[in-house]
């Protein structure tokens, strides 16, 4: 063999090809692995970026949408409060000179002599009608059938004409003020039907051109035909009407005076004893003012709102939401009655809005509608308005218009898509900038791998040659590595083993001082892990946060609490630790509903999760349909057994669930008494220890179960709670107890459940001071409405 052979032979054999190979090999498939991990996490990073801006911004949109149609509602709502406010202040005016018949003719008789022209009238012979000549604040109409054989007013006629003329001292001032009316009147019972309006008009004149042989039949018959009637039948019983107030309103029609569409609204006035109709005091304004509030909405570029009525008709909308919608307008006069607005969303030619429900109340709802084509996606909210009487033709009905609002899905989305675009582009940036890393880290690590390994192998192969030295017992040797790393700090520890070796015999002082360094070394270790495990601490805190945090999250929410008919339910609950083993939920499954409270042994991580273990068994069983409470209970702590046993835990709970269906209340189940205080204020409790056996201890407790019935009346209250509010401790160590909880939900019974429970929490909370709680506080209160 050759030397040149042997040598590189003797190379592939090096160490400096070894650490080549070896770190080299490692540090690339490091480098590798990281950077494959990094573009994955930033890919997923981006994706979850993206679903939970998506979620929030959707949300955000949504909530935008209905806040703008929960604030045009309100300002409609508050249009026809001011006009139903006017018109009452009117009524009520009108309706007390009735009630006083002395005080009616004494005013009546002022007028007359203060302002003869108000109570004049004179004879149109085209006409067949009286009216008073213009100068005063108001224009009164006698009709051809209230005048007498000389054309003029029959006798109870121009008492009525003498009293109404009340009216201008009232009616000028209300037109100035409040909200914006078109004009207000009155007009007298059916049997002489004068007709005074504020401000002045050429009245009769312009129902003569536009109403031909209006004045050849009754006034009331002739424009609102059915009206007069319906208010006859409310005078005789006033639960006859269907909504709640005298008011009523028409439908939208063509204004007789200003050729305006318009609204009116009546107020019936009634004879002194109340039992039948003498007249009504109304106003009118135009759908200009209730337009003018609809066709000003604006969300996001194009959204509009619209008003309808509870047949589709549409009252007011923008001429773009009207092209948008596909809503044709009609407005026929027929001669007779009032004239109609026909703008109806079941006629669109739109079939999503000719289908549109208006019943879906302050829901999102997602329609698509067809333009130049294309069928584009539109959001639309719809909120209804008070209820209200409504005149059409016939006898007055219910009404329940609804404000709508339309907004393009891809302009209130607008902000969302824009967000994903610029996540996109940035995780592109990220990945495209992470290769580069990668890529620029390979080549500096490749540089410094052959650079490195240069000046480590001279280090060692000096090593070798000392300690082949030493091997020949020559402790005079000592290495010089002159580079600043780890190989250097070999050699430096290699001259002291050989100085040790050296003068082991003779210095033994040095020796003992180098075991002290050693331990030194030690402790700064021991300290090193200290400060791990205080990390580890924190970490572990962090995780019962989030624990803590999902357990609070499936309690009930306050929506949830108050959806619940008949019963008013507030709920508290307050952990020992960062995690909690108390337990109540608020089940509902149609007329259903199920409140359960229980307590796990012990407090913290574990008892936290058995309890969200029963709630989720729980609501499990009530979506299957389980509805004997007996079979419901055993079936639960069936399933929590297995789970125990699964995990190895030695916990268990008292569990108690009532179960109401509007008319019973069933309690089943073993834990704290229940208390009941009576609308009276007597003070019931239920001792639950013979109504079941504590959950997880038995595999079946169907034997143990029993359910037991109570009475729960409207004024009733029941307080349900854990052990944590009876056997809390004030400074000299005594406990709450139950007496004292019963003393509390007694002195607050009669005011709503949470005010009962913040003032038995309060009361609590003074007695504890700064006593440390030693257990969970969970405390629930059913008062029925």
């Amino acid at each position: 063999m050759t030397e040149t052979a042997g040598r590189q032979r003797l190379g592939l054999r090096s160490f400096r090809t070894k650490f080549i190979i070896v770190v080299g090999g490692a540090v690339l498939f490091d480098l590798l692995v990281s950077g494959g991990l990094a573009l994955w996490n930033v890919q997923r990073l981006s994706r979850d970026a993206t679903a939970q801006v998506g979620q929030g911004l959707e949300k955000a949109s949504q909530d935008y949408i209905r806040t703008s149609t929960d604030s045009t509602a309100a300002q409609v709502s508050l249009l026809l409060g001011q006009v139903h406010s006017d018109v009452k202040a009117l009524a009520g005016v009108l309706q007390d000179q009735i009630d006083q018949p002395t005080r009616n003719n004494a005013v009546g008789a002022a007028m007359a002599g203060a302002e003869p022209n108000g109570v004049t009238v004179a004879y149109d012979a085209t006409g067949n009608w009286a009216q008073n000549l213009p100068g005063s604040p108001s224009v009164v109409s006698v009709w051809g059938y209230l005048l007498d054989k000389d054309h003029r007013p029959l006798p109870r006629v121009q008492a009525d004409i003498e009293t109404s003329a009340v009216l201008d001292l009232v009616a000028p001032n209300l037109l100035r003020t409040g909200a914006s009316k078109l004009q207000m009147y009155y007009i007298g019972p059916k049997d002489r039907p004068i007709f005074r309006t504020a401000p002045y008009t050429d009245q009769a004149q312009t129902f003569d051109r536009l109403y031909p042989k209006h004045n050849d039949q009754n006034f009331w018959d002739f424009f609102f035909p059915g009206l007069y009637e319906s208010w006859e039948r409310w005078a005789l019983d006033p639960a006859s009407r269907p909504a709640p107030d005298n008011i009523t309103q028409t439908a939208p029609y063509t204004d007789a005076i200003t050729g305006k569409l318009i609204v009116s609204f009546f107020h019936p006035l009634w004879t002194p004893d109340r039992r039948g109709v003498a007249g009504t005091a109304g106003a009118d304004i135009t759908l200009d003012q209730l337009a003018e509030v609809v066709e000003h909405v604006k969300v996001a570029e194009t959204g509009f709102g619209f008003l309808t009525m509870s047949n589709g008709n549409v009252v007011a909308i923008n001429s773009a939401g009207e092209k948008v919608m596909g809503l044709r307008a009609a407005n026929e006069a027929t001669g007779t009655g009032v004239t109609g607005l026909d703008r109806s969303l079941p006629k669109s030619s739109q079939k999503a809005v000719a289908s549109l429900p208006l019943d879906e109340d302050g829901k999102v709802q997602r329609i698509s509608l067809t333009e130049n084509g294309e069928d584009v996606p539109y959001l639309l909210v719809t909120k209804q308005l008070t209820p209200s009487n409504l005149w059409v033709d016939g006898p007055v009905k219910r009404e329940a218009m609804s404000l709508g609002i339309v907004v393009p899905e891809r302009e209130i989305y607008a902000s969302l898509i824009a967000a994903r675009e610029q996540i996109t582009r940035a995780t592109n940036r990220i990945l495209i900038y992470q290769v580069l890393a990668v890529l620029i880290s390979l080549l500096i690590v490749t540089a410094a791998v052959f650079a490195a390994s240069k000046r480590i192998t001279g280090g060692i192969s000096a090593l070798a040659a000392a300690a082949r030295r030493i091997q020949a017992k020559d402790y005079s040797v000592r290495v010089d590595i002159r580079t600043k790393d780890e190989v250097a700090e070999a050699g430096l520890a290699f001259n002291r083993m050989a100085e040790q070796i050296s003068f082991h015999t003779e210095n033994l002082e040095n020796i003992v001082a180098e075991r002290t360094r050693e331990i030194e070394e030690a402790k700064e270790e021991i300290q090193a892990l200290n400060t791990q495990l205080k990390s580890e601490n924190l970490r572990l805190g962090a995780e019962l946060d989030v624990a803590r945090h999902i357990q609070m999250m499936v309690l009930p929410r306050a929506a949830e609490l108050g959806a619940v008919e008949h019963l008013e339910i507030a709920a508290y609950m307050r952990p020992a630790d960062e995690v909690g083993g108390d337990y109540y939920d608020v089940l509902q499954s149609g007329r259903s509903l199920k409140i359960g409270i229980g307590d796990v042994t012990g407090h913290g991580l574990e008892s936290g999760v058995l309890m969200l273990m029963v709630q989720s068994v729980a609501r499990a069983l009530l979506e299957a349909g389980e509805t004997d409470p007996s079979k419901f209970l055993a079936h639960l702590n069936s399933a929590i057994f297995k789970n125990i046993e699964r995990t190895r835990t030695d916990k268990h709970l008292t569990l108690s669930f009532l179960d109401y269906d509007g008319d019973r209340l069933t309690i089943s189940g073993q834990h704290e008494d229940l208390i009941v205080i009576r609308q009276t204020g007597e003070v019931e409790r239920i001792d639950t220890g013979d109504l079941g056996l504590p959950v997880g201890l038995e595999s079946d407790i169907t034997p143990f179960v029993d359910t037991r019935e109570i009475s729960f009346e409207k004024g009733d209250l029941i307080v349900l709670h854990t052990d944590g509010v009876t056997e809390a401790e004030n400074s000299s160590g005594e406990l709450f107890g139950i007496d004292r909880l019963c003393q509390s939900a007694r002195r607050l019974h009669g005011q709503s459940a949470e005010e009962v429970k913040d003032g038995i929490i309060d009361g609590l909370m003074a007695y504890i001071g700064t006593q440390k709680i030693h257990d969970d506080i969970t405390l629930v209160v059913m008062r029925h409405r």
